[in-house]
């Protein structure tokens, strides 16, 4: 008689205990939250754009170094605040037209056109930046990666001296004093001329390698300057360029 094989229960599996063709894995991006603090040192350009000839367009080239904070954020996000000390310094020429039929002038021998006096700007500008930016993170290689940032800052004017040097003919002088504008070395945040306080948006990007970042931006300025004016259509913005090198400390 022959021998029946002993019965072995089937085992009982799930599919998608071992392999689900249907299912799609989800990459998870860990939540990292922290602080990093850096030191921050580079080249600014401030661009002090006019619509009239009351302040010629001044391009100024200087100097930025402060402190910053990351507030490290999931998927790749950080938040930075900071305050950086700004100095720059830039010159611009202005020349005004014949105020008087009595004021004779020579033409100038390059533009043809008359005019009764130059002046010479110089001019040196302090200032404090507090900038809020949102950065995104993206890594490359090994340590390197690369990184995306936006995000408003504010401008605090400490001063802006401008030491001008005025060639002006008697009746620009006069007309001058009539409308309360200087033509000798000034401050014009102190004299209440210009707003102190300039509000700016950025974008930008850049570098880091381990410790080291390197990143550039331009910051868009969004409120007018002039705050006391001669014509109602006055109107003064300050736009940056910069490069930067930062250290985590």
């Amino acid at each position: 008689m022959a021998q029946e094989a002993p019965h072995v229960p089937e085992l009982q599996t799930k599919s998608s205990e071992f392999f689900d063709p249907t299912k799609v894995e989800k990459k998870v991006i860990p939540y990292e939250f922290g602080m990093e603090y850096r030191v921050e040192a580079g080249y600014v350009q401030n661009a002090h754009l006019s619509d009239n000839k009351t302040y010629e367009d001044t391009y100024m080239h200087g100097g930025r170094i402060g402190a910053t904070a990351d507030f490290l954020l999931p998927y790749r996000f950080s938040l930075q605040v900071g305050v950086l000390y700004t100095l720059t310094y830039g010159t611009s020429l202005q020349r005004w037209g014949q105020m008087s039929y009595e004021d004779y002038s020579s033409p100038d021998p390059i533009t043809g056109k008359v005019h009764s006096g130059d002046i010479h700007h110089r001019l040196y500008e302090h200032q404090l930046t507090i900038p809020v930016r949102a950065y995104y993170h993206i890594p490359l290689w090994k340590q390197l990666g690369m990184f995306f940032f936006t995000g408003p800052q504010l401008h605090i004017g400490l001063a802006l001296k401008d030491d001008m040097q005025a060639d002006l003919s008697t009746a620009t002088k006069q007309w001058f004093e009539t409308i309360g504008q200087p033509y000798e070395p000034y401050d014009r945040y102190a004299t209440k001329e210009l707003y102190r306080t300039t509000i700016q948006w950025g974008v930008g990007g850049g570098f880091e390698w381990d410790k080291y970042r390197l990143q550039a931006g331009y910051d868009f300025g969004l409120n007018n300057q002039v705050r006391k004016r001669i014509t109602t259509d006055q109107k003064m913005w300050e736009w940056h360029w910069f490069v930067s090198f930062a250290y985590k400390l």
